[in-house]
């Protein structure tokens, strides 16, 4: 309270003095009395945005606060679990999750946030590997917090102010990493990589029929769209939205290693044209979700000009490869791509969610998005309307998630991104080191990672001088999962795992934790090990 400035921090002190409704004498800060079982409908009044609510919302809001620092510090915890694992059955009847009539008592309030954050998964724990988003940025986590705090729109700058000119600025550093002269284009940040990914089918379609946006589907001919067959759903799933079809989507073999075979993607171009259909959107992918491959961008980019196809990048996992020196290279190309699929959530660590589309055509996304809403966008008001960026989006309201991005970008430079970045491949080469000469491990694919991708099956000694190919075969298959749900179990660590065409259930183990160690990738091995020695 002391610490507090002016009329407020008075105000706290006289009342953890005199008032009696808390109690002091615990490490720090202050506690409702449990005895008094204040109800919401009582005690919510005394809240702001009520006449002198400020005390009892500090509060209550400092009880909030305490419960989450104390998850952050235990998350970090090598000793603690990973995850308390518990059947969704189980779960339910563990706590009453049920929404009632009347209001729960402020305690109940309390008990509910530490309810939820027990049974949730530490995915800032150094030894969680299950998922491409992982770890948890102190800043990052910082600048959420403020995000929510502000709760407001991105469609219009007159109510986001500040929040637009982020965007605006990274955006732009953005284009410039990627390679676009000056930075110059067009972008916007949405719901996650599907969402950027449709947005750039969208925008491929309009660029070659305009005439859609207003007469549909049945004004233009049979479309078809082009990606790897190791590419991620979200191609199909948006062709589907958008009515294109997921039969439109013509999906290229793809080598031993995951990447898009050029000469496949031109002979496939071919039949559609000779079929009468209209190829007009490529998507190559920088970093398959699986294998973690990065498709050869610069042949890629010959085909797509040569039959004047958009070409599109979905370097949602590997995008963040740009800010690394080291590792740029995998992505040589990609300045010559229509768009770009980036999301900083990932490799860079910024708190769920945030991701990029970003576009080489400027005004592209405006003229085929724009519904010219005037309760929203009247075009007299007092300041520069392409500031006003909610019409290019398909979205009316749109979370404010730049804030994470752009605050860590200037905690950290480009420099602390690339070595976070580069810290994590170093980890992943010495993981693919370790354990492809080992006795009882398999590599999916030969040669090292292209991203932190590491792929591997697991042999277990009973199965691991099987004659019978096929009977080996089928006893691997479940290997992997038997031991992830052990791991979950434990709670000891978390990895995934997952078939790939003919090729039975193998881990696949990605890093993209800024808190991992080398003793983490060891612990992972042994784990490994110890949890399915007996299958």
């Amino acid at each position: 309270a002391q610490k507090l400035s002016g009329g407020i921090g008075s105000k706290l002190c006289g009342m953890l003095v005199h008032s009696k409704q808390v109690e002091c004498g615990r490490e720090w800060g202050c506690r409702l009395r449990k005895s008094q079982n204040v109800s919401a409908a009582d005690f919510f009044p005394d809240l702001l945005p009520a006449m002198d609510g400020d005390i009892k919302t500090m509060t209550f809001l400092q009880e909030v606060v305490d419960i989450l620092l104390a998850y952050v510090v235990e998350s970090f915890d090598r000793e603690t679990k990973v995850i308390d694992f518990h059947y969704p059955n189980e779960l339910l009847q563990l706590n009453n999750w049920e929404l009632r009539d009347q209001p729960a008592t402020l305690d109940d309030i309390l008990i509910s946030c530490r309810a939820t954050l027990k049974y949730a998964i530490k995915t800032a724990h150094p030894r969680y590997f299950n998922q491409l988003s992982t770890g948890l940025d102190m800043v990052g986590l910082a600048a959420d917090w403020l995000t929510s705090t502000a709760n407001t729109n991105m469609f219009t700058y007159e109510v986001a102010p500040v929040f637009v000119l982020l965007e605006y600025v990274t955006l732009k550093k953005m284009r410039e990493i990627i390679g676009w002269p000056d930075g110059r284009g067009d972008g916007i940040f949405s719901p996650g990589g599907s969402i950027s990914n449709m947005y750039a089918m969208l925008l491929a379609r309009f660029k070659m029929f305009p005439e859609v946006k207003e007469k549909g589907m049945s004004s233009v001919p049979r479309l078809v769209a082009f990606t790897s067959e190791h590419s991620h759903f979200s191609i199909k799933k948006g062709a589907a939205a958008l009515g294109i079809g997921t039969e439109s989507v013509i999906c290229i073999k793809a080598d031993e290693s995951g990447k898009m075979i050029p000469a496949d993607l031109e002979r496939r171009i071919l039949e559609a044209k000779q079929k009468g259909f209209v190829p007009f959107f490529v998507s190559a992918t920088a970093g398959t979700t699986v294998y973690g491959a990065f498709d050869p961008l610069v042949a890629i980019s010959d085909i797509c000009t040569k039959y004047k196809i958009w070409m599109h990048v979905d370097g949602a996992w590997g995008g963040s490869l740009l800010m690394s020196r080291r590792h740029r290279w995998k992505l040589d190309g990609v300045e010559r791509a229509n768009s770009v699929t980036w999301n900083p959530h990932k490799m860079m660590s910024v708190p769920l969610q945030c991701s990029a589309l970003l576009v080489r055509e400027e005004g592209l996304m405006q003229n085929c998005n724009q519904m010219h809403a005037c309760y929203l966008f009247q075009q007299d008001k007092h300041y520069d309307l392409s500031y006003d960026t909610g019409d290019k989006a398909l979205q009316c309201g749109r979370h404010v998630d730049i804030f994470k991005l752009w605050l860590m970008w200037r905690a950290k430079g480009t420099i602390g991104f690339e070595a976070q970045i580069d810290k994590c491949l170093e980890l992943s080469e010495y993981l693919y080191n370790k354990i492809k000469g080992r006795e009882g491990y398999e590599m999916v694919f030969d040669g090292k990672p292209q991203h932190t991708n590491v792929c591997f099956w697991y042999l277990p000694p009973g199965i691991r001088y099987m004659e019978d190919k096929e009977e080996r075969k089928k006893h691997l298959h479940k290997v992997a999962p038997v031991i992830k749900a052990r791991m979950m179990e434990y709670g000891t660590t978390m990895v995934s795992y997952q078939p790939q065409g003919d090729k039975v259930n193998f881990f696949r183990m990605v890093i993209s934790n800024p808190g991992a160690t080398y003793e983490d990738i060891d612990f992972l091995i042994e784990e490994i090990e110890r949890l399915g020695q007996d299958l």
